[in-house]
Formats: structure tokens, C-alpha cells, sequence
């Protein structure tokens, strides 16, 4: 039995971090950022150090007087999350950082675990990557191994002879060239793990990107089978025992035919969670405080049907959004920029024929187009 838990460090301030700190508030749970952004996103709710996330001045600042530190985003550097261990936990470890942040580390222990994934090789010069493409064929896809998200880092080779051009847009880095994957859809799936070994998981969503940034969620999924379900909670708890993880981790997969391929992990709350704040039993942030904090989890069930618009670039009017019934607006104060992600809107309703009827009457009034399947 650990003493109560009730003051939390956060490394990184962006939307992440004050969606934690207002699930915090919830709870009597005191939580504190640090960000290099004085008037980050998270400032705006709560105690803010202002300071890179490589300063240990400023991390030290933050795991002063607190009983764990947890963070926002995967590209904290690991050396400076385990600077803050001799002071107080740091969770989810940082072992799970050094995974998700190399992307064939990733896929080692994908394949460890018994979660298959795409066709793949490592590459490290432009030999190697013109070796690897005569092996795998084209399409195939180039990513970087390290600090790649929203499709940064990434270039689709079509044509091997265009191979030195995309090994040049990456950055001439250390990569994994992935083989085009012919899926169905791209699922993911939300799970949690506490500090006593107790593990949850989300249903399934269906996730929907375009430039590489994720635009739609429906959660459930829509026919999700109960063995594709299944078979994403093993793989989801075979990681987390793997790491000794506790906390949220966000796992993306592509479902093709009955079978799933590991695409990427990310060790925190995540994007295409966001709907579990009106439309689960528990939100995905207080699961991940519940967790860190050794708190009982709450219960991980879907409350009928929703549908998750990233809002980006943009903001639509409040009023048009909040007209629909069964929608909720999220603001995330940033100031607009293009491709930058703003806010996000959850629709909720009970039947399916409602969920489509509200999503496109909020998709109608979002100045930005995004296609619907």
C-alpha cells in the first residue's frame, strides 16, 4: 500500500498536459508542468516551470516536492527522465521512452511480444536503402527512427529510382524502411496499467489521418469483432508487463483481414483517446492519474457510440458546434497555425444513425474539409 498520492509533475504543457491537470482537479490530485512555453496550453490551469525538457534546473524544479512525475509526449529525452528518478518515480518508466522512441527498438519488441508488424529494414546510408527497396519493393514507406510524429520524417518511395531523393527529405538519418502495408483500416487501442499489475483497456477505434495527422476517430469501432478486440488487449498487456509499464500507453495498428500489424506506440495519453472524455466511463486521463498515482483504475467501457474531429488550423464558430446535440467543444488556447492541431470536438449519441447525422452537421460548420468514409 503506497501513501496517498496527490501532487503530480507533468513534463510538457501542451494539450496533453492540461487535459491531465483538469482530470487532476477531479481528483484533488495537484499537478504542475514544465514546458519551454511560458503560455503553454497547460499555464492556463495550472502551476507552470518554464524551462526546456533537457534542463535539469528546471526538472529538478518540477520533481521538487512531488510524489511522481509523468509526461505528455514521447520525445522527452530519456537521459533527462531518468535525471529525475533518484528524487521521486517517474512513470511511465523510462524504459518505455527508449522504446517508442527508436523506431526499430519499437519494432523489436513488437515482434518479442508476439505482435507481428510490417516488413521492415533498418537503414543507414543510401546504399543500404537502395539494397533494402530491390528487397521489399515499392510503395514503401521511409521513416526516420527517431523524433517522427504527425507523418514528419516519413517520405513514401513509389519508384526505387527516386530512393536517393526521399533518403534526402528524411535527412540523411538512421531509418526503417517499411513495406506498404495494404490494410483495412487503421485501429488503435487506448490501454492502461496500474501500479499494481491491474490492466484496462478502451474498446478499439477506427482512425482516420490525412498528411499524416489523425483527423477523424469512431469509437467503438464500427463491426469490431470480439477476436480483434482480444487479440489487441494481449498484445496491449504484453507490452506493458514487458516494460513494467504503469500508466496510459496508445498502441496504432492496422487491421488487415482478421489479423493486426503493430504499427507505433506512444507511452502517454494520446490523440485518438480524446473521445473517452465524454464517451467512456472513465476518461483516459484519469486513468492515467489513477495509474501513476496507485489509485483503483476506473472502469475503461464505451457509453454508447462517438466520433472524435481534431480541429486544425482553425477554429469553427462555438456557437455552430455546440447547436448539434450530443457535441462538446474543446479549446485548447493555442494560437492558430497551419497544420497546427487547436482543439478537438467529441459527438456523442446512443444509435448510429444519430452519431452520422451530428458528426456531418459538425463537420458542416468546420471550415476545413475532412473527407468521411
Amino acid at each position: 500500500m503506497i501513501a496517498r498520492v496527490r501532487r503530480v509533475g507533468i513534463v510538457g504543457g501542451g494539450q496533453l498536459g492540461r487535459m491531465l491537470a483538469l482530470a487532476g482537479h477531479e481528483l484533488g490530485i495537484e499537478c504542475t508542468t514544465l514546458d519551454p512555453s511560458a503560455d503553454s496550453p497547460a499555464a492556463a490551469v495550472a502551476p507552470a516551470v518554464t524551462g526546456s525538457f533537457d534542463d535539469l534546473d528546471g526538472l529538478a524544479e518540477l520533481a521538487a516536492g512531488r510524489d511522481v512525475v509523468t509526461y505528455e509526449f514521447e520525445n522527452v529525452p530519456v537521459a533527462a527522465a531518468r535525471s529525475v528518478e533518484p528524487m521521486c518515480p517517474v512513470l511511465p518508466p523510462p524504459a518505455a521512452l527508449e522504446a517508442a522512441q527508436d523506431r526499430l527498438a519499437e519494432k523489436r519488441l513488437f515482434t518479442a511480444v508476439g505482435l507481428a508488424v510490417p516488413a521492415y529494414a533498418a537503414i543507414d546510408s543510401l546504399t543500404s536503402l537502395e539494397d533494402a527497396v530491390e528487397r521489399l519493393g515499392t510503395p514503401a514507406v521511409l521513416k526516420s527512427r527517431r523524433l517522427g510524429y504527425d507523418g514528419k520524417g516519413q517520405a513514401v518511395i513509389h519508384d526505387p529510382l527516386l530512393a536517393e531523393d526521399a533518403w534526402r527529405s528524411v535527412g540523411e538519418v538512421p531509418c526503417l524502411l517499411e513495406a506498404f502495408v495494404a490494410f483495412d483500416r487503421e485501429l488503435s487501442i487506448v490501454a492502461v496499467r496500474g501500479r499494481d499489475g491491474v490492466t484496462g483497456s478502451y474498446p478499439l477505434v477506427e482512425n482516420h489521418h490525412r498528411e499524416g495527422i489523425l483527423r477523424l476517430t469512431r469509437a467503438p469501432a464500427p463491426g469490431l469483432e470480439p477476436e480483434i478486440q482480444r487479440a489487441a488487449e494481449t498484445h496491449a498487456d504484453a507490452i506493458m508487463t514487458e516494460l513494467g509499464y504503469v500508466g496510459v500507453l496508445a498502441i496504432e495498428l492496422f487491421q488487415v483481414g482478421e489479423s493486426l500489424l503493430g504499427n507505433e506506440m506512444a507511452p502517454r495519453v494520446h490523440n485518438s483517446g480524446h473521445w473517452t472524455i465524454e464517451g467512456a466511463e472513465t476518461s483516459q486521463f484519469e486513468n492515467h492519474l489513477r495509474a501513476i498515482c496507485g489509485l483503483p483504475l476506473g472502469a475503461t467501457d464505451a457509453v454508447g457510440l462517438s466520433a472524435m474531429v481534431n480541429l486544425i488550423g482553425a477554429m469553427p464558430d462555438p456557437e455552430a458546434v455546440l447547436a448539434v446535440a450530443g457535441a462538446h467543444l474543446h479549446d485548447y488556447g493555442k494560437e492558430p497555425r497551419p497544420g497546427r492541431k487547436l482543439g478537438h470536438v467529441t459527438v456523442r449519441a446512443d444509435d448510429e444513425p444519430s452519431l452520422e447525422h451530428r458528426l456531418h452537421r459538425v463537420l458542416d460548420s468546420i471550415d476545413h474539409a475532412i473527407d468521411v468514409p
